[in-house]
């Protein structure tokens, strides 16, 4: 289990530490990762930066105000779930201290692995939470487009352990917060809970 230690001199932040499965597979990728797949999966990591996508859903969110209503209520939505989901981490790490595996693992650098953002910043993994809020919205498209988007957002969010960014279970926990903002967002901005079954059958 995840195992928490609380600050003598403050209630926060509160220290989080790694569990021995997160410790296991980072150690594994630290010991058999090269730079070709380090530089690959840095690359691809991006797709699931906040300012990448915020940029992204912004400018989808200029084009949805021509569409139709339905259109335009799914722009609002995922803007303010993007909006939303870069919040929260900020807010969270500002709670939580957990070291980050990049700087546990330094041997690992001389096989190409980066240093990534803050040092104690690993808990919870912003990326996987922005990807699993869109693994959630894509609940609602025909089936091989979901598929296609969960497929992508797994895939980002893995790029976060392979990198070292971040812990398998910050990964984890980052990706079902996502998933549970995204579906909490949508008792307030009406996005629909469930694609038509028209929709849903229409590319399977």
């Amino acid at each position: 289990m995840r195992t928490v230690a609380r600050s003598r001199s403050s209630r926060f932040p509160i220290t989080v530490r790694p569990t021995g499965t997160d410790i296991a597979v980072a150690d594994v990728i630290a010991r058999n990762t090269k730079p070709v797949p380090e530089m690959i999966a840095r690359g691809l990591t991006w797709g699931a930066d906040e300012k990448v996508l915020l940029f992204l859903v912004a400018a989808g969110w200029l084009v949805s105000r021509r569409g139709s209503a339905a259109q335009r209520r799914a722009g609002d939505h995922a803007l303010l779930v993007t909006v939303a989901a870069s919040l929260l981490p900020h807010l969270m790490k500002s709670l939580f201290d957990q070291r980050r595996p990049d700087r546990v693992m330094v041997l690992s650098h001389l096989r190409g692995v980066p240093f990534s953002g803050k040092r104690d910043d690993a808990f919870p993994s912003g990326h996987a939470l922005h990807m699993g809020a869109l693994a959630s919205a894509a609940g609602n498209l025909p089936t091989r487009s979901r598929r296609a988007i969960w497929v992508f957002a797994i895939g980002l969010s893995l790029t976060r352990i392979v990198v070292l960014a971040h812990w398998a279970s910050d990964v984890l926990v980052g990706f079902a917060l996502g998933a549970i903002l995204e579906r909490f967002m949508r008792l307030w901005t009406g996005y629909p809970a469930e694609a038509s079954n028209e929709g849903k059958h229409a590319d399977s």
